[in-house]
C-alpha cells in the first residue's frame, strides 16, 4: 500500500482524510527507515519545510529517532509510544504500524 498526495476537490475545497500528516510521516519513515525527507514529503503531499516540523515533533515526542549515517539520516520508530488522544491512549503505535505496514512492530 502506497501513500499519494491528497488531491483538493474541485473549487478548491480541500479534501479531508483519516490520518494526519504527522500519521503519514511516521508510516513513510517506518516503511523506509532511510528515506529522505525531500521524498517524504513528495509523497505525503506536503513541503520539506513540513516534513522536517513534523519529524521533530516526532522526534521530541518520543515516536522516532533520528541518526545521522554518513550524509544521511536514519529513522527509527519507537513502536511503544502511545497514542496522545486519550480515546486511543491504551493503544501502542506499534499497532498502527502493523496495520498499514503488514510489518509486525510490538
Amino acid at each position: 500500500m502506497s501513500l499519494a498526495a491528497q488531491p483538493r476537490a474541485a473549487h478548491g475545497v480541500k479534501q479531508w482524510t483519516f490520518l494526519t500528516n504527522h500519521a503519514h510521516v511516521l508510516l513513510a519513515v517506518a516503511r523506509d527507515p532511510h528515506a529522505r525527507l525531500r521524498d517524504v514529503a513528495d509523497l505525503i503531499g506536503i513541503t520539506e519545510r513540513a516534513a522536517q516540523a513534523i519529524v521533530a515533533d516526532l522526534e521530541t515526542a518520543g515516536y522516532l529517532h533520528r541518526e545521522r549515517v554518513g550524509r544521511r539520516n536514519q529513522y527509527t520508530v519507537n513502536p511503544a509510544g502511545r497514542f496522545r488522544h486519550p480515546a486511543e491512549a491504551d493503544r501502542s503505535i506499534g499497532d498502527l504500524l502493523d496495520l498499514f505496514t503488514g510489518t509486525p512492530h510490538t
